[in-house]
């Protein structure tokens, strides 16, 4: 059963009480809404009395929230900050042929995707992106993403995943951490990501070390920081060479001997159920695909850290 619309409030009515509830104060309230004191307090009236509830109490020519107030107070500015966003959104849009959200791990779009993504929008002229970062898995409708960039296995709520490629990972120090040498010297801090915890003992067991090492030493929840924790000469990282490739490039980071590790999960496209066959979802996801694993300088060989399976 919907309410019928003459019971519903004015959007004015609202945008008044919430710049009355922010002031604690009518008068100030009427300058920043360009009304004057006493149509604030006719508005505040009439919108307590369509709710049946008192919103402000006067206590010595002061008005304070009332409990109903307070707790309405958060609720009306979220439906405001909604409609702010919706205004923006659509003001926004004007010469726009089409829109495309992606949802994205954030150093993989911060350092990989982005700088490539202008590609992608010279073969869609007008199309409006809009990247959101993401590590977790969420509600892609209500977030209104047309698509995501997984790490993990091919599982996502409401969504279907589609393979995109398998992931290598390579030890790597800034160049004074190893100037005696490429070897993984004992005083060599290891540098590790929080959510993958077992990651350099894999990699010591692949390459002949000592197992127990992998497990000590300092520990960041980004991407992002382990990268500059590595540049800054915290000690050695494993990282996948799609994210540092201008570090590795300039000689900011050096690889250290030893074989790459291919870790356990994979990259993976996810589209909504219900936008499966949306044309500009499916043409992100081939296009990316060719940025991963197409010839020219956007392959990634074997030796580095992003591979096709």
């Amino acid at each position: 059963m919907k309410l019928s619309r003459s019971l519903m409030p004015e959007l004015s009515a609202l945008q008044v009480f919430d710049a009355a509830a922010r002031h604690g104060n009518f008068t100030r309230a009427a300058v920043e809404l360009n009304l004057t004191q006493s149509a604030v307090s006719r508005q505040i009236r009439d919108l307590e009395t369509q709710l049946g509830i008192v919103l402000f109490e006067r206590v010595r020519q002061r008005v304070v929230l009332s409990g109903a107030g307070q707790r309405l107070r958060g609720e009306v500015a979220a439906i405001l900050r909604g409609v702010e966003d919706l205004t923006l959104r659509a003001a926004s849009s004007r010469d726009v042929t089409g829109h495309l959200t992606i949802a994205t791990l954030p150093t993989f779009g911060s350092r990989w995707l982005t700088p490539r993504l202008p590609r992608f929008l010279e073969l869609h002229p007008g199309l409006q992106a809009t990247i959101l970062s993401r590590s977790d898995c969420f509600d892609l409708v209500e977030a209104g993403a047309d698509l995501a960039i997984h790490y993990g296995k091919p599982t996502w709520p409401g969504a279907t995943c589609s393979y995109l490629c398998a992931e290598t990972v390579v030890s790597v120090a800034a160049p004074f951490c190893i100037a005696e040498g490429p070897s993984l010297r004992d005083d060599i801090p290891l540098l590790h990501l929080t959510s993958r915890p077992a990651l350099w003992s894999q990699w010591l067991s692949l390459n002949g070390g000592d197992v127990a090492r992998g497990f000590r030493g300092h520990r960041f929840d980004q991407f992002s920081f382990l990268i500059e924790a590595a540049l800054a000469g915290m000690g050695a990282a494993l990282l996948p060479t799609y994210l540092i490739e201008r570090e590795m490039q300039v000689g900011q980071l050096v690889a250290i001997e030893g074989r790459p590790l291919a870790t356990e999960m994979a990259y993976y496209i996810a589209i909504p159920d219900g936008q499966i066959s949306a044309p500009i979802a499916q043409s992100f996801a081939s296009w990316i695909a060719t940025q991963i694993g197409g010839s020219g300088s956007d392959r990634l060989p074997e030796k580095d850290g992003l591979l096709l399976g």
